[in-house]
């Protein structure tokens, strides 16, 4: 026998797989009566290395190393499944199999009386799977699977046709199939496959979210732990089924997760919104907490132009600084006019609900339409004098949260004529709402 016949490495491997082939001839035997002393005899036949390889090695050829498998798209059709590692050059903005990391499970299709095979190429020894070992002709293996060579390395080439497609590449009827315009009246036929090795990635990462730290974090909630770790939750998760109650004829990975498969939500978020109430039970929407002051854009602008103004000195004073000034205070006249609009979008009549507490003004302006079936309400409108009690509560508004008080004579005096520039414009775009 040659040295390498003796190698540790090579005597490690004929250890692992009659460990392997041991395990699986114990567990048939397990099933037999006492007295089936033939069939007994034809197993222990059938497990023996020299019986078992050489028939492996041809059953070999009924299965297929993949990572996108046909089955997935139609369980009787019978084109071609593929392995590929994905498209190098797709990147990291995408998801894809080129995401999955090389030593990723890996997928088998074909005949399932010959799943076992696979199972037995799969077998580790020393970092390495017998299949890796058979693609890379590894003489090791060779001498590991007969003391003959050529046995050897005949066996170990059948082995190593694994990833390889069976026969031509082929689409089928029942595949899904897509003419993509290339220009000038051409397609290209494309045949998307369904990339189990990808599926199977999202799959183990979901529930181990779901059956591991999720579970765990919300048993500490039902016992009222600290739980500091997070967890990950998923909603409206789906669970497709692939195969039904033979997993296995779809592919090997399939029948793993006992052909389930999970679908996240791919559709665009819709928009809920909470609903507009009217202002009911406040007596001015310039003075509630919940009304103009708690809008997020006016509490932000408020606390720009705060900042700003306090920033500036007695002499600060040119056009930046005035210019600036100005548009701040114009942002929040536009959010004056916006929840002035929003509140005209409700079923007019709403101020005339026992429960409005406001004044004849802001019902005038929060509540237009009210006007056309209410006729003592649309004179008061005409009068038109509601216009200058909202400018005037507004600049009150803003000078109580900028706390203007403080503002020296000089200060005092521009911020008076920018803002009354601005409330200006605010009567003027209340009045054309009045009249139209």
């Amino acid at each position: 026998m040659s040295e390498i016949h003796n190698a540790p490495e090579t005597l490690r491997m004929r250890s692992k797989i009659q460990e392997f082939l041991g395990e699986r001839l114990q567990a048939k035997l397990d099933k037999l009566k006492p007295d089936a002393d033939e069939e007994r005899a034809a197993l222990i036949a059938a497990y023996a290395p020299a019986t078992w390889l050489p028939d492996a090695a041809k059953r070999a050829g009924q299965i297929q190393q993949v990572s996108h498998a046909i089955k997935f798209t139609h369980p009787s059709a019978g084109g071609s499944s593929l392995s590929s590692t994905g498209n190098p050059h797709a990147g990291a903005d995408a998801l894809g199999s080129h995401s999955l990391p090389a030593d990723g499970a890996q997928d088998v299709v074909g005949n399932a009386a010959a799943l076992d095979v696979y199972k037995f190429l799969r077998l580790e020894v020393d970092g390495k799977t017998l299949l890796a070992r058979a693609l890379a002709a590894d003489p090791a293996l060779a001498a590991a699977l007969s003391d003959t060579p050529e046995e050897g390395a005949a066996w170990m080439a059948a082995f190593a046709e694994l990833p390889q497609p069976k026969g031509r590449l082929a689409s089928h009827t029942l595949a899904k199939q897509i003419y993509w315009p290339v220009g000038e009246g051409a397609y290209h036929l494309l045949a998307p496959l369904y990339s189990s090795t990808l599926a199977h990635a999202v799959y183990g990462r979901v529930r181990d979210d779901l059956w591991g730290a999720g579970k765990a974090a919300h048993e500490a909630k039902q016992a009222q732990r600290a739980w500091t770790q997070g967890y990950h939750s998923y909603d409206r998760l789906v669970i497709q089924s692939f195969g039904g109650s033979k997993p296995q004829n779809i592919s090997q990975l399939n029948s793993e997760r006992r052909g389930e498969n999970y679908l996240l939500p791919s559709c665009p978020p819709q928009w809920v919104s909470a609903g507009l109430k009217p202002p009911l039970g406040v007596e001015s929407v310039f003075l509630a907490r919940r009304q103009l002051g708690g809008r997020r854009e006016v509490r932000r602008l408020v606390q720009v132009l705060k900042t700003f103004l306090g920033k500036l000195r007695p002499e600060d004073n040119n056009i930046r600084i005035r210019e600036t000034r100005r548009a701040l205070v114009a942002s929040l006249v536009d959010e004056v006019l916006q929840m002035g609009a929003l509140y005209a979008e409700l079923p007019s009549g709403w101020s005339a609900d026992g429960g409005c507490l406001l004044d004849e003004a802001e019902c005038c302006w929060l509540d237009p339409y009210r006007a056309r079936g209410d006729e003592a309400f649309a004179a008061q409108r005409r009068r038109g004098d509601w216009l200058d009690v909202i400018c005037k509560r507004f600049a009150q508004w803003l000078n109580a949260q900028l706390g203007a008080e403080r503002f020296g004579d000089a200060e005092a005096l521009q911020w008076r004529t920018d803002l009354k520039q601005e409330l200006k414009m605010l009567r003027d775009a209340l009045e054309d709402d009045h009249e139209s």
